[in-house]
């Protein structure tokens, strides 16, 4: 491991006025190898505001006022710059944030990587999509920054390098410039050190105040059933649930079979994205092999790809009425070898596809010490309740 580029920073301790400049000098340490960025901008002093003076990356599939959004594809080297900031840029800057550029990201937020390497290891994949914004937090280069979900493309990068990673409900967040990938599926998130973090930035941009519950209770589903997780992280979740059950915490099994879930997501953004991007020559390979995919899914079939996640997010949302959040890996493993691929959002298919918020919980370890990152799932409408159970998951990893 690469232990000199994992240092993830606190909000508490990279804010005010010269706290942008400070993340661009850790960003010229580490950035020939880590290789987070797409465009660095001019350090601003911070402004008042919940948020004031704190370091921002922001995804390239995000519009920033000046700069080119060009989502990581070639197909885009000529994008002009954009012409205003997107909805959640703005909101951040209204908070006192500093935009100090813009991250890496996989083209249109799918699977064709860019070159971002994984900071705990840059033989390993920093995930997907959101590649950029995981890394430039685990290196500590931004205490916080900006990606976006359409499978796993938060989670999955925020376990492979060791942070939190607050997906939000679909539709809690405006996006508003930002360029679109599935639709009905994208959705907004934050990466952050800590979870406490994540929630303060959510408190920031119009989310809700977490205060501690005094009791959670959780549900715990272990992801075999519709992927092959690995041994490690097997053992991480087991080992997870039974430090919550010895602090007191009610954990149940989880009822809801999310097998189905997880084909229907990929039909509809399969579908989706082939109505959405042009199939444009110098398009990566996995990008256009999705599109053909989405081509070839009748109406019909996506149809019925929509009416049953419907149904099952309305048997889901009637089981999180009583539990806090559901327990399950963030992804099958560790970051695996090699970086020309994102690793598998197994994991987030099935709940995504459902538009429910997700936090990946870091803290967790194997064996060599790979971050090994768990998620929790929460009802959209209690969001603080997912942040606080998320907090006392935290605590317990760590310990």
């Amino acid at each position: 491991m690469s232990g000199e580029l994992v240092a993830p920073r606190r909000l508490a301790n990279a804010r005010g006025p010269g706290a942008a400049a400070a993340a661009r000098r850790r960003i010229d340490e580490v950035e020939d190898r880590v290789r987070a960025w797409v465009t660095l901008l001019d350090p601003e002093e911070g402004t008042s505001g919940p948020l004031a003076g704190v370091p921002v990356g922001v995804k390239d599939i995000v519009d920033v006022a000046g700069v080119p959004t060009r989502c990581g594809s070639a197909t885009r080297a000529d994008a002009p710059p954009a012409e205003r900031d997107a909805a959640v840029v703005r909101m951040l800057r209204a908070a006192g944030a500093v935009v100090v550029g813009k991250t890496v990201t996989t083209e249109f937020a799918f699977f064709d990587p860019g070159p971002t390497r994984n900071p705990w290891d840059p033989a390993r994949t920093p995930g997907g999509s959101s590649s950029g914004s995981a890394a430039a937090v685990a290196s500590g280069a931004v205490p916080l920054a900006v990606g976006t979900q359409t499978a796993g493309s938060v989670i999955r990068p925020a376990s492979f390098c060791g942070v939190a990673g607050l997906a939000v409900a679909r539709g809690s967040l405006p996006t508003d410039g930002v360029s679109p990938l599935a639709p009905g599926l994208d959705t907004l998130g934050l990466f952050a050190a800590t979870v406490a973090d994540v929630a303060e930035a959510r408190a920031a941009l119009g989310g809700p105040a977490v205060a501690d519950p005094g009791t959670v209770r959780l549900a715990a589903w272990d992801g075999t059933q519709v992927a092959d997780v690995t041994p490690a992280m097997q053992q991480a979740h087991a080992t997870a649930v039974d430090r919550a059950r010895a602090a007191g915490i009610v954990v149940d099994a989880w009822p809801v079979d999310m097998r189905r879930a997880a084909i229907d997501q990929r039909t509809i953004m399969a579908a989706e994205a082939a109505a959405t991007i042009p199939d444009a020559p110098g398009l990566g390979p996995k990008l256009r092999e999705l599109l053909a995919e989405g081509r070839a899914v009748p109406s019909g079939e996506l149809a019925a790809a929509r009416e049953r996640s419907a149904a099952t997010r309305a048997e889901v949302l009637e089981h999180l009425r009583s539990v806090d959040a559901v327990l399950a890996p963030g992804a099958l493993g560790v970051a695996p070898p090699g970086i020309d691929h994102t690793g598998d959002p197994a994991m987030s298919r099935p709940w995504h596809v459902l538009g429910l918020p997700a936090l990946a919980v870091p803290g967790a370890r194997d064996a060599d010490g790979l971050p090994l990152g768990l998620q929790l799932l929460g009802h959209p409408e209690r969001e603080d309740a997912l942040l606080a159970a998320g907090r006392h998951l935290e605590d317990l990893l760590r310990a």
